[in-house]
């Protein structure tokens, strides 16, 4: 029964690791990253579309992205999707594909940059916590229905809770690797 509260609670907390990784993985360092624009939507045809699923994004140098769409009608949409994101990025569209030149970042937006992550950071630490609280939720349910003992409740409240230190501890890490790549020259 505890095992089971755990597993899904180690499952769910891991997911919000994740999801966090992947949020981070937009924010813009100094380099050139296909992540930066993969998940930008762009309208097309009506929908709002992931750019990776309508166009194939490189980095051949470290300040520069190449996007080439497999539908060449769509270069417009490309163009318009890129310059309403808050990236600051100027496409240039050469009628075949798009450069994204990546301008080196001041310190002023650098320390924004920081700032974003550090929000980030503390919302998947709320969102950790946040499961916890159900996880601890549950426990107390299946002690007041009799199906575990009190002993069991707070055995199980330990672990909940070194589950949780461990998953703060990871995003913790994770915050810290960007913001240090983030302020990097």
């Amino acid at each position: 029964m505890i095992n089971e509260v755990l597993d899904e609670l180690r499952e769910r907390m891991l997911k919000s690791v994740e999801a966090l990784q992947d949020d981070l993985m937009s924010i813009r360092t100094g380099r050139a990253s296909p992540a930066l624009v993969e998940k930008l939507p762009v309208e097309y045809y009506g929908t709002a579309t992931p750019l990776n699923q309508m166009a194939s994004i490189a980095a051949p140098e470290p300040r520069l992205l190449v996007i080439r769409p497999w539908d060449p009608s769509a270069l417009a949409d490309i163009e318009r999707a890129i310059l309403k994101s808050d990236l600051g990025l100027t496409p240039m569209n050469d009628g075949m594909l798009i450069r994204l030149s990546i301008p080196r970042l001041t310190e002023e937006r650098r320390r924004e940059l920081v700032k974003v992550v550090s929000r980030r950071v503390e919302e998947a630490r709320i969102a950790v916590r946040n499961l916890r609280r159900d996880a601890l939720q549950d426990l107390k349910e299946f002690e007041k229905e009799k199906m575990i003992s009190e002993d069991e409740f707070f055995r199980g409240k330990d672990k909940v809770q070194e589950l949780t230190d461990e998953f703060v501890g990871k995003i913790d890490g994770i915050g810290k690797r960007k913001e240090e790549e983030v302020m990097e020259i």
